[in-house]
């Protein structure tokens, strides 16, 4: 009969503490092994004297060893807002790009998995992913981001017809992702709009350390905002701040500034709820034209990136905080 405790305090000393206590059931031993941190080689070598250990134990028939790794270090923001056509893509691409302006080790992943944008935002349509130990390795994107996206993963145009468990799988792959290995540290999620599954699986099984909301200055849209606020709150999500965007568009002929949107409405509104007001985006064309060429504005040096150079410069003293 094998003694469990110690071939748990065997394991434990060959794997510097790495291994977790054993199971023992019609003569299989299954158990977890943390790779954290290792090299390919280190990590097969370990796996290997690990199971060899696990197989020599009287009575062991067969060792299963499970590969994990933690997310050590990678923080995840979630962006998101109360309804769609916010610009809310728009605004997670350039805040990722932004915040590696200013130093950060960030990556994106695209969790709208019925609608994904950013492989067009950040340039990299038409790249898949390689993957190892069933765990994908994230592509780099416009500026050098490391990215996911359901976009990477089927074929252009196809529709994603599929039901909240198969949703939640994808979410939990592009999670899971070999984002420290990439030098990720700060990973941006783009969220769908709204507050259905892939918002509570989010919460659920990934729980950020903090979340943007991005809305349009008008009433039905704070309105909107005010409720994916609430759902974080309510699973005690930090509120990192609120995003005006479109607000206020210069005509390009004469100059002028018009507010179609409103003005001020979702700083207002963050006064209100008591959370910080990161900064205001205009309706600009150019902004448009960049990111349909896959030119995140926020990697240039001139005044349409500033707006996101500042939300971004707030998001971090936030971070810091």
């Amino acid at each position: 009969m094998t003694d469990l405790k110690a071939l748990a305090q065997q394991l434990a000393t060959i794997s510097g503490g790495r291994a977790s206590p054993p199971r023992l059931k019609e003569g299989v031993i299954t158990l977890a092994l943390d790779v954290s941190g290792l090299d390919p080689a280190a990590r097969d070598a370990m796996a290997a004297d690990v199971r060899s250990t696990a197989l020599a134990a009287p009575g062991v028939s067969d060792a299963r060893v499970a590969l994990t790794a933690e997310r050590r270090g990678v923080r995840i923001v979630a962006v998101g807002s109360g309804k769609g056509g916010v610009g809310k893509s728009t605004v997670s691409a350039n805040l990722a790009v932004a915040l590696k302006k200013l130093g950060h080790h960030v990556g994106l992943v695209d969790a709208d998995i019925h609608g994904p944008s950013q492989a067009r935002l950040m340039a990299s349509e038409g790249q898949r992913p390689a993957a190892r130990d069933s765990r994908m390795i994230p592509i780099i994107g416009a500026q050098g981001v490391p990215m996911l996206s359901m976009a990477h993963l089927v074929p252009d145009g196809q529709a994603i017809a599929w039901r909240g468990p198969m949703v939640g799988n994808a979410l939990g792959q592009l999670l899971d992702a070999r984002w420290a290995e990439a030098g990720v540290d700060l990973l941006i999620v783009d969220l769908p709009p709204g507050t259905g599954d892939i918002q509570l699986s989010m919460l659920q099984k990934h729980k950020p350390m903090g979340a943007v909301i991005v809305s349009t200055p008008q009433d039905l849209a704070l309105i909107d905002a005010t409720r994916a606020v609430s759902l974080f709150e309510q699973a005690h999500v930090p509120m990192l701040g609120l995003v005006e965007n479109m607000a206020g568009y210069a005509c390009p002929h004469c100059g002028e500034v018009s507010d179609p949107f409103g003005q001020g409405g979702a700083e207002a509104a963050a006064g209100r709820m008591g959370m910080p007001f990161l900064g205001r985006i205009p309706l600009a064309m150019a902004i448009r034209q960049a990111s349909d060429a896959g030119t995140p504005p926020a990697a240039g040096d001139d005044a349409v990136a500033e707006p996101f150079m500042a939300i971004a410069r707030a998001l971090s003293e936030r971070l810091a905080g």
